[in-house]
């Protein structure tokens, strides 16, 4: 059984569509990436996973209870992290914490410590005078300081520098290899990358696609350099090949994946002197899916 799962859900604002048939399916030990601009529906679904909002349509379990009217046990098993934290401002970093861990039975002071000194936060200090990076950290740190079974995690490395996005990296894998399940939303494509199994694009309160990675790379198209003997003729008029740009003795393009065995046989007829591949990235297929209008010749929009 999912440890996750929606099913057709929908979720109406009078006339308004938030969500439209939205299915999620997070499994054990699973990182599920939830991608899509703002306005596409993300938060509206996570408000919905957390018991805050009830959907119109649609069923929506978390370890097989119904997650509107078991919302109260479903929370003891979850640990969330919203993308703009709100803080007491009077208590401390580390008061906040301790009270986010107790609220879920938990008192693993030495994980406690040992993520303050990783996420480098002063837990002393009011959480007033706390920049949103810092206020991000005390989330974080009370997250993963608590024995939780699902991680729901919305925009979580917002205001965070690059050396602490690595830290939460780090932490996500270690929750993901403890068996735990993670739903991650981010805008930041290589994080999603880097860490989830599976992925699912919403767009305007529907998933328009979804899957691993290896799965939905089909969509996308890889970038190739190449260097040949003889100057390649005809190349804008080879099927699959797109964005030529020529610097020197070199040409740069992008070829659809299912192209590439042709692309490259077509190439090699005027002597390769250099080939280089770039394997298509996250970021390739959701571009993809949001470009505003497909140019002619650019493939089918998916």
């Amino acid at each position: 059984m999912p440890v996750l799962q929606t099913t057709n859900l929908t979720k109406k604002f009078g006339k308004f569509t938030a969500l439209d048939g939205v299915n999620i399916e997070v499994n054990e030990g699973e990182v599920y990436g939830f991608i899509g601009p703002n306005g596409a529906g993300k938060s509206t679904t996570i408000r919905i996973l957390l018991g805050i909002l009830k959907a119109t349509k649609g069923n929506v379990t978390i370890f097989g209870k119904d997650a509107w009217s078991n919302a109260v046990s479903i929370h003891e098993r979850i640990a969330y992290v919203p993308g703009d934290v709100n803080l007491w401002p009077n208590l401390t970093g580390g008061e906040v914490i301790d009270l986010f861990v107790k609220l879920r039975g938990g008192n693993n002071q030495s994980r406690r410590e040992a993520l303050i000194k990783r996420f480098e936060l002063d837990p002393t200090k009011k959480c007033r005078t706390y920049s949103k990076g810092n206020r991000q950290k005390v989330a974080l740190v009370a997250a993963f300081s608590s024995d939780a079974d699902l991680y729901i995690l919305d925009e979580p490395t917002s205001g965070l520098d690059p050396l602490m996005e690595k830290v939460f990296q780090d932490c996500v894998l270690e929750a993901k290899q403890a068996g735990k399940s993670i739903l991650l939303s981010s805008h930041i494509l290589s994080e999603v990358e880097k860490l989830c199994d599976r992925v699912g694009i919403i767009r305007q309160g529907k998933i328009i696609e979804s899957g691993s990675l290896s799965e939905m790379r089909h969509l996308t198209r890889t970038n190739l350099l190449v260097e040949t003997k003889q100057d390649i003729v005809a190349l804008s008029e080879v099927e699959g090949v797109h964005a030529i740009e020529r610097e020197g003795n070199e040409i740069s393009f992008q070829v659809d994946t299912e192209k590439l065995d042709d692309v490259i046989r077509y190439i090699s007829k005027f002597g390769l002197v250099k080939l280089q591949s770039a394997p298509p990235t996250l970021e390739d297929l959701f571009m993809r899916h949001y470009e505003g209008n497909i140019t002619a010749g650019a493939g089918r929009e998916v």
